[in-house]
């Protein structure tokens, strides 16, 4: 499901249902997020906008989903047909067990979504998905435990993300500038592990707003950087990935697989020149 994540978008509902968390830099130094779900179903999701170049590589792993987004450029539109993906554009008119809009919130920004009535509109999609990590419930060869309780991604003013360990819940943290990242029932956003993919990024030939703001377009295959921090310690290494519809390997320094802890995951894809910190420092407090 894409949602946004510009100021106004927030707060977010539904994202601490996600199995998995995409973050895609997009036009304007903002970035919107791919959630995936598929162990939970949260009752609602959202806000949900329209999608972007980056989604087609992020969706084609992802063993043929259901998308639901509110349409897209026309360019957008025409490559997420040909992906191997059920398209569920929510600007098709879907059924009105579907769609609920937010009181409180404007357009474009309060359209939300449920997840249960959206699977029942494939009722026949009942084949689960190929894993796209490796998992394991002890630290990868050569992680130092407190070695990162803290990730920080600047992304811009808009998207400052800093991920804080908390020992208490086992999770990271995220907050933007120093404020927690609250959804919309007052809970912080979590997760168990952050991947932080470092990825090249160009400006693409499509215009995709009044403003004139072009297209970011990802370069998906290939290798690059990745740094991931799981269980308060930090793995550095490298990604790579040859195939739209496979996964990235993910390989530390020391030549081992890179394992995830059992849990919830946030993928950054960080564009080449922002920098990816992990540091040691003092852990989130309960409370968060």
């Amino acid at each position: 499901m894409k949602i946004g994540n510009y100021p106004s978008d927030r707060p977010s509902a539904g994202l601490d249902h996600a199995d998995i968390v995409f973050e895609e830099p997009i036009e304007g130094s903002i970035t919107r997020l791919v959630a995936v779900f598929q162990c939970q179903s949260p009752p609602l999701v959202g806000d949900i906008r329209s999608a972007r170049e980056p989604d087609v590589a992020i969706l084609s792993q992802l063993s043929h989903p259901l998308f639901a987004h509110m349409g897209g450029i026309n360019p957008i539109l025409n490559l997420l047909s040909q992906a191997p993906i059920t398209d569920l554009d929510m600007l098709g008119g879907p059924p009105a067990s579907v769609i609920v809009h937010e009181p409180g919130k404007f357009p474009p920004y309060n359209t939300f979504a449920r997840p249960a009535a959206l699977w029942s509109l494939v009722p026949s999609d009942t084949t689960p998905p190929q894993p796209i990590f490796q998992y394991s419930t002890t630290l990868p060869a050569g992680a130092v435990a407190g070695s990162a309780t803290s990730l920080h991604i600047p992304y811009s003013h808009y998207s400052d993300v800093t991920w804080t360990w908390n020992p208490s819940g086992g999770d990271y943290l995220r907050a933007y500038s120093g404020v927690p990242n609250r959804l919309v029932d007052g809970s912080q956003a979590s997760t168990t592990n952050v991947v932080a993919m470092t990825v090249q990024t160009f400006l693409g030939p499509w215009v995709e707003n009044s403003e004139g703001n072009h297209e970011v377009e990802v370069t998906a295959l290939g290798s690059g950087p990745v740094t991931v921090v799981r269980n308060g310690a930090v793995i550095t290494g490298t990604w790579n990935r040859t195939s739209l519809t496979s996964p990235a390997t993910l390989t530390s320094t020391s030549g081992a697989p890179i394992t995830l802890a059992p849990g919830r995951t946030w993928v950054e894809l960080v564009p080449q020149g922002i920098p990816v910190v992990a540091s040691p420092g003092t852990p989130a407090s309960p409370a968060g």
